[in-house]
């Protein structure tokens, strides 16, 4: 008994570790935008593209690894993961334009969803369905903290010392991680062992994910709905061959006969599409339109993740007790106001309700994740631990590349591949209001799912 708590205590202690890295970077770097922005002269449309890029790379990859480490083992794929990453992180710091910046982004993103799927899925193996509940929710608690320190450390560095100095220390964050990895995580996982890995279904996902999202940056420009419409038939392929393979990449049954795990999934989706563009949107507000200095508005963007880090751990213990579909609905629900507040931006807006909105929005973002993520790993066998933690992470992940996507296309829209600049200020504000309309529309839909996933509480 000693050894398992020990065991749990461990796992608990790596997985959190690691899971603070890549949303410390992804918010802390987005507080830089401006910065980056007048250091390459880059325009509106590939400012965008230094989150999406990451996010893209980092989809690609998930489902595939997912299942790739519940075969060959999670803990080499972790530790894998924290490698790329960190050499990612490194050549960030050299980059001399914002292509090979985003090149780097890529490499970062490629290494993030080795740690990330497998992180969950060893956590799950660890910890027995009683006590799943509260880990997620310390796990998840890492997570926001990350997003929390990321705006007001990111903001700091780069007022001080240059956007540059954000990677220096994401790369000493990798170099720490990697160290507590290798004395800490003892063990391997790998259920799923002796399977064949599917490499032709890998490949047709990684294509067709590829071409809904790089489709979705270009519209409304005709190439773009074509490669949408060529990854949208590319998925249906998928799933139609996953259905007649042996060991498929992904097991589609998850998705046809378990509904907690597929609205689940779809909640989860919509919600991180909804959200995630909030704060890179802020960030652009409170630096062009307030005028605050980059360490200022990261101060103020903190606000949102403190209240996921304060409420995370107790939301995901009270879904050990209480049906997550009940927590989780109520939190979109808060969600979807704090939205809806933010369709009334203007100059005139005071700081005081921008921040009091953040806490509202940080909230409800609270009370969905933990439930949401217990319930989807509390719905499947261990053998699909891994997949399963691929697959929430890929509906995060395409959610936050969507809600990047909508944001990014309605800035060509309004403002054009433009500098953002004081004479297009008016078309900026534009953007923003119409774009969190339509953030409000996507959380209704997602309360449904989220509510009418079942009970999973015996």
């Amino acid at each position: 008994m000693n050894q398992e708590k020990t065991l749990q205590k461990s796992t608990l202690f790596v997985a959190t570790a690691t899971a603070f890295m890549a949303p410390f970077m992804l918010s802390s770097v987005n507080v830089a935008l401006p910065a980056i922005q007048h250091d390459f002269e880059a325009n509106a449309v590939l400012l965008g593209w230094i989150a999406t890029s990451y996010l893209l790379a980092t989809a690609i990859l998930l489902v595939p690894i997912g299942k790739f480490a519940d075969m060959y083992g999670r803990r080499k794929v972790f530790v894998t993961g924290i490698i790329v990453f960190t050499l990612g992180s490194f050549l960030s710091i050299f980059v001399p334009d914002i292509q090979w910046l985003l090149g780097m982004r890529v490499l970062q993103g490629l290494g993030a969803a080795m740690f990330l799927t497998t992180g969950m899925a060893i956590l799950t193996s660890v910890f027995p369905p009683q006590k799943r509940g509260r880990a997620i929710g310390i796990l998840v608690t890492a997570v926001y903290a990350g997003l929390a320190t990321g705006p007001f450390v990111g903001g700091f560095l780069t007022q001080y010392l240059g956007w540059r100095s954000i990677f220096v220390v994401i790369f000493l964050q990798g170099a720490g991680s990697m160290y507590v990895t290798l004395r800490y995580l003892k063990g391997e996982w790998a259920e799923a062992e002796g399977e064949t890995f599917d490499i032709a279904g890998s490949v047709i996902y990684a294509l067709s994910i590829f071409c809904l999202v790089y489709g979705g940056t270009r519209m409304p420009e005709v190439i773009g709905g074509i490669l949408v419409l060529a990854g949208c038939i590319g998925l249906a392929l998928f799933f139609q061959l996953q259905k007649n393979t042996r060991y498929p990449v992904f097991e589609v049954g998850l998705f046809q006969n378990n509904r907690t795990f597929l609205f689940s999934s779809l909640a989860a989706l919509i919600h991180y599409a909804a959200t995630f563009a909030v704060t890179f949107q802020i960030s652009l507000f409170l630096q062009y339109i307030k005028e605050m200095s980059p360490q200022a508005a990261g101060t103020v963007l903190m606000i949102q993740p403190v209240m996921m880090a304060l409420f995370s751990a107790q939301a995901g213990k009270l879904s050990d007790r209480v049906e997550p579909r009940v927590i989780a609905s109520a939190g979109m629900g808060l969600t979807a106001l704090g939205l809806a507040y933010f369709v009334f931006l203007s100059p005139a807006t005071t700081l005081w309700l921008v921040a009091g909105n953040l806490a509202l929005l940080g909230f409800g973002f609270a009370l969905f994740s933990s439930p949401n993520m217990s319930a989807i790993m509390g719905s499947v066998e261990r053998r699909h631990y891994g997949l399963a933690s691929g697959t929430v992470a890929t509906m995060r992940l395409l959610g936050q590349m969507s809600s990047m996507t909508i944001a990014t296309i309605f800035l060509a829209l309004f403002v054009g591949r433009e500098v953002i600049r004081a004479d297009n200020y008016h078309l900026f504000l534009s953007s923003l209001r119409y774009c969190f309309a339509l953030f409000v529309l996507l959380c209704l839909v997602g309360i449904g799912f989220s509510f009418c996933r079942g009970n999973v509480r015996k």
